[in-house]
């Protein structure tokens, strides 16, 4: 397609904004200045950095280059505000200085265009940090007008289709984001540190394992055969611990077809990790100095706010089993339910809600944690000790009847990350798949289906191992106060416009 098709094609259905602009680009093209033929230019310096070292650079000649997000001034003199990947910097721009000529084009520039700028550094009569502009070129011309700077961009549908836009006029959103890749940096090199080895494995998959979750279901050609998108690397990352690696890890996207909230995205970024020759109490001391350690990095300090909620992040943690938080926050005591059949008649007697005829007492403990207890736990606790019905792919725990050594991680009142000490015994492990294949043939669409090479590793030997997952996005939520998920991924998923 030509420049012409492109220009007519832009045309149709313009803005009296966007006509203007678009003339001023074929006035630049007429003139042999189309700004989309430069291929590259010298950007030695960056906002950021010329604020931090101003002493250092005063009156020397740096170059720059971002997007104009403002103008003032008139006749002989203007100010211009450049935006970088790193902030804004201030351009003062006089006409003795470009010439008369070059001067009148910049001038002409429009807010959002992007350009190369040369110049010394200096401060301003009232202090501001700038670059005398001594050249310049326009790099990009934006062809549309960016959010009016008064209100910016504030509907949070068009946030969160238009990214690109809300980074832009919205520093806060901006920062968000640089704090979301510093929390992963920060969590990447302490496990470095710690001696874990980062892996990758499978996002397609034959069969669904390693959660309680429903999949999405994908086709492959070639071998004419139905995969699963991943809703967890469990099962492999476990089968590098049976074949000798002793710490190893994996940040990535699992996918779950499921609801979305504004803690739930179809497609989300998890922390998982396995170390050979620890259990879950292991696990619990790993969790707290990668939490600490990520707090540390984005905010300063271990006493945080979260949607007005007074967090306190230092260790340890506390430490509460699942039984002893449904006696705290309902008042039912499981120890004192003797079966199935007897922890139905109490909820009937108690009018528990959303009660299900296949519960059993496990089930049934789990669920009245969910309805009672769990909102209420604000400050960090490692809830412990889960039913075995829930848990098919961890150890029981010695000594009591029905519980397995599991731990979720909640913070003002969410869950933010599981760990096992893991099932290693492939007997035992064959049995849990069954008893989840008879879930599953019951209804239940988040039962595990049987992994059989899983199994089959096992029986090779795997040593006592604990492992634990942390929802990364989440976890970026807490740590820059963000109410929703979709605040903290760049492209959430969304229903298409009609």
């Amino acid at each position: 397609m030509t420049n012409d098709q492109l220009t007519q094609d832009a045309a149709t259905d313009l803005s009296d904004q966007e006509q203007v602009r678009l003339d001023k680009l074929e006035q630049l093209r007429a003139a042999g200045e189309d700004p989309y033929l430069i291929r590259k230019c010298d950007v030695a310096y960056h906002a950021q950095e010329i604020n931090d070292s101003f002493d250092e650079l005063e009156e020397e000649t740096v170059t720059v280059a971002g997007r104009l997000m403002s103008k003032r001034g008139m006749g002989k003199v203007g100010f211009s505000d450049l935006l970088d990947s790193t902030g804004k910097i201030q351009i003062f721009t006089k006409i003795d200085v470009l010439g008369e000529d070059d001067y009148q084009k910049w001038q002409s520039l429009d807010i959002g265009d992007l350009v190369w700028i040369e110049g010394q550094v200096f401060r301003t009569n009232r202090g501001e940090v700038s670059i005398r502009n001594t050249g310049w070129k326009l790099l990009s011309k934006s062809l549309r007008p960016l959010p009016e700077k008064f209100h910016g961009l504030r509907d949070t549908d068009t946030r969160y289709r238009k990214r690109y836009l809300d980074l832009i006029v919205n520093p806060d959103v901006r920062d968000t984001f640089v704090k979301r890749s510093l929390i992963i940096q920060t969590i990447r090199q302490e496990l470095m540190k710690r001696g874990f080895l980062e892996v990758e494995t499978p996002q397609l998959n034959t069969i669904a394992g390693g959660a309680a979750a429903k999949p999405f279901v994908t086709h492959h050609n070639a071998l004419d055969l139905d995969l699963f998108l991943r809703i967890s690397p469990e099962l492999y990352l476990k089968r590098l611990i049976v074949g000798g690696f002793e710490r190893v890890f994996e940040i990535g996207r699992n996918f779950r077809n499921e609801g979305m909230s504004t803690k739930h995205n179809p497609e989300f970024t998890m922390l998982e990790l396995y170390q050979a020759y620890t259990d879950y109490h292991g696990m619990m001391e790993l969790t707290e100095d990668l939490i600490v350690s990520a707090a540390h990095a984005v905010c300063g300090d271990l006493k945080v706010s979260y949607q007005g909620m007074d967090i306190d992040l230092t260790p340890p943690f506390r430490r509460l089993t699942m039984i002893d938080a449904v006696r705290e926050y309902a008042g039912i005591d499981f120890n004192e339910i003797a079966d199935d059949a007897a922890a139905h008649r109490l909820m009937a007697e108690r009018e528990v809600p959303e009660v299900l005829p296949e519960m059993t007492r496990g089930d049934l403990l789990n669920h009245c944690f969910e309805l009672y207890a769990e909102e209420k736990l604000i400050q960090p606790t490692f809830l412990i000790d889960y039913p075995i019905e829930i848990s098919p792919l961890t150890k029981k725990k010695p000594g009591s009847d029905g519980l397995v050594e599991r731990f979720e991680l909640f913070i003002g009142g969410r869950e933010y990350g599981n760990a096992y000490s893991e099932l290693n015994d492939p007997i035992d492990q064959k049995e849990r798949f069954a008893d989840q294949m008879k879930r599953h043939e019951a209804g239940d669409e988040e039962a595990q289906l049987p992994d059989e090479d899983f199994v089959e590793a096992l029986e090779y030997g795997m040593p006592p191992t604990g492992g634990l997952g942390i929802g990364l996005d989440r976890l970026v939520m807490f740590l820059t106060d963000s109410g929703s998920i979709r605040d903290v991924l760049l492209f959430p998923t969304m229903r298409p416009l009609l």
